[in-house]
């Protein structure tokens, strides 16, 4: 952990900004000027807004603010931000290129578990990438030995580690700082801080035992095992025509009908509207756009990642339907109630009630060697089931203020499989 975020990561800063232990450039040209890094500087602080609270605390002015700079901070600026901000930001790209290859070696490490292929790929990896920080920094002068801090030598034993002891991720993961965050609010006094910290402690397992024993859980209206929507919501809203229009379309392809057909049964005065959805087991609180208010201290959670079966085959009407599961993003716009009555032509014996959401696409224009992607402008509206949006993400702009790229921290284990 701190190895990393707290050593490894603040030196790659201090040597890219000119100040690190007053070592000058030497032969090589990797400082950015200061203008560069005030400007990498304010977008970091920007971009809380379109980060989700879920991913973690507003990010600071990295230029500005070093001091609000944990180790967590710097973990995410690391993996998200700065392999998007430091692009095209130095004079030779052989500097971003090797940054690029530190953030792949961390993400390999972060892997909830390794295959012998991946063991290897750490350990000669790190050697590699030590060998071209040697290059680029110490560039094999003893003048510039300072370069060469025994934190770069230890990168070389993270692979050991791993072997010894398993997946990093059961020890980097700042359990003793995320325990003493969550008790310091709870001081209240000065003169007895140990009582108010035993009360805390207290009172908040006293709280699990009863939300165990006695089921209770604040979420209302459980459309599915994997999801609950949350209030507010809105009862009998109108609608626009051009949603009616979709959501029949949706339900007549969900039914395999067509849409006189749906608008039989379909009556849109009755549809609810809720504001909020969250994923069970601890997944994310995605917001509707259209049913929060916009503020300028908000954070977005209206980004989504979702999972839709597309026909491989859609433009070959000879061939057989081919469903792959495909990855979208996009901006959740509703979540929809629709109650439809029983009918014998969609094959419902009794009342059903669908869950739905409407997404605008981001369309995407490019996507980088670490799978981030790049998008300018918003597709058109998508209905689609609500089980198919599955998390978070956010967005980070790029400097020049052309491009957005998405941010998606859910790793293999959060995608979902289809079961043939």
């Amino acid at each position: 952990m701190y190895l990393i975020y707290e050593n490894v990561v603040k030196n790659l800063v201090l040597l890219w900004t000119g100040n690190y232990k007053g070592l000058d450039v030497g032969s090589g040209s990797y400082e950015l000027r200061p203008s560069v890094w005030e400007a990498i500087g304010a977008a970091t602080a920007a971009s809380g807004s379109t980060i989700p609270t879920a991913f973690g605390a507003r990010p600071p002015d990295v230029a500005k603010d070093r001091t609000a700079c944990t180790a967590d901070t710097w973990s995410f600026w690391l993996l998200y931000l700065g392999p998007v901000l430091l692009h095209n930001k130095f004079d030779r790209p052989v500097y971003y290129n090797h940054f690029i290859e530190f953030v792949k070696l961390v993400n390999l490490c972060l892997q909830f578990e390794y295959s012998p292929e991946d063991i290897s790929t750490i350990r000669n990896g790190f050697a590699k990438w030590v060998e071209e920080y040697e290059k680029l920094y110490y560039q094999y002068s003893p003048d510039r030995l300072s370069a060469c801090p025994l934190t770069i030598h230890a990168l070389l034993h993270i692979v050991d580690g791993i072997v010894a002891v398993g997946p990093v991720w059961a020890y980097w993961a700042f359990p003793m700082e995320r325990f003493c965050g969550r008790l310091q609010p709870c001081i209240k006094s000065r003169r007895f801080p140990f009582a108010s910290i035993d009360g805390h402690v207290v009172a908040t397992a006293q709280l699990a035992i009863i939300k165990v024993q006695h089921g209770c859980d604040d979420a209302i209206h459980q459309p599915d095992p994997t999801c609950v929507l949350l209030p507010p919501h809105r009862t009998n809203a109108p609608l626009t025509t051009p949603l009616e229009n979709r959501i029949a379309i949706a339900l007549a392809t969900r039914f395999d009908t067509n849409v006189a057909t749906i608008k039989k049964y379909f009556k849109p005065s009755e549809v609810d509207q809720w504001a909020k959805v969250e994923r069970l087991d601890d997944g994310d609180r995605m917001l509707a756009s259209s049913m929060v208010s916009s503020m300028e201290d908000r954070r977005d959670a209206t980004f989504v990642r979702y999972e839709l079966l597309v026909d491989a085959n859609t433009r070959r009407a000879r061939l057989a339907p081919r469903y792959t599961l495909e990855t979208f993003f996009g901006q959740l716009q509703h979540i929809f109630v629709v109650k439809l009555p029983p009918a014998a032509e969609l094959e419902l014996t009794e009342e059903t009630t669908i869950f739905l959401a409407a997404v605008t696409e981001c369309k995407f224009t490019a996507r980088n060697s670490l799978d981030m992607h790049y998008y300018r402008l918003e597709g058109p509206l998508q209905i689609v089931d609500i089980k198919s949006v599955q998390c978070l993400v956010g967005r980070v702009k790029t400097t020049d203020q052309k491009n957005w790229v998405v941010i998606d921290r859910s790793g293999s284990l959060a995608r979902p499989f289809v079961d043939d």
